[in-house]
């Protein structure tokens, strides 16, 4: 599992808070999603972004996790629950500073609890890395047009 992990470049974290659940797509080029620092540990850089600090927040008053790995063209996909800690090591964070990249705010150290393989029957039906079926993104409002139609007020707790 921890060779699958090295090459999935896209991973879903979703945390919770008390106005409820957040999920956050996280991509990268493979090997630099993530590094596993043991058999119980992932290490995951906190690149800046869109200027959202949700993730954070939440872990800082609820730190369980799910998170959902996955490859292009695999069909499954990996899940895992755990607990987060944030770091902000300088050594830990200098060693997710590729050439000419900013480094990451914080490092997201992941303790998993549990890990286990998703069928591959949702990708499969979905035919998610099938290019036939790919939407045509000139007939899709673009994400200015999402945005300024988006309620962004938080539920009340």
């Amino acid at each position: 599992m921890q060779a699958w992990l090295s090459a999935s470049p896209f991973f879903i974290l979703s945390t919770y808070s008390h106005l409820g659940i957040d999920c956050s797509p996280r991509g990268d080029l493979p090997g630099q999603t993530l590094r596993i620092l043991d058999d119980h540990t992932l290490a995951i850089p906190d690149r800046r972004g869109n200027n959202r600090i949700d993730t954070l927040r939440n872990l800082m008053s609820d730190p369980r996790v799910g998170l959902i790995f996955m490859v292009p063209g695999v069909d499954e996909a990996v899940r895992i629950k755990g607990t987060a800690t944030l770091s902000v090591n300088p050594s830990l964070i200098d060693s997710f500073t590729p050439d000419g990249m900013a480094p990451p705010a914080t490092v997201i150290l992941i303790n998993v609890v549990e890990a286990y393989v998703q069928n591959a029957r949702a990708i499969r039906t979905a035919q998610l890395w099938d290019a036939s079926t790919y939407a045509d993104a000139r007939n899709l409002p673009d994400s200015a047009m999402l945005s300024n139609n988006v309620d962004h007020q938080s539920p009340q707790p």
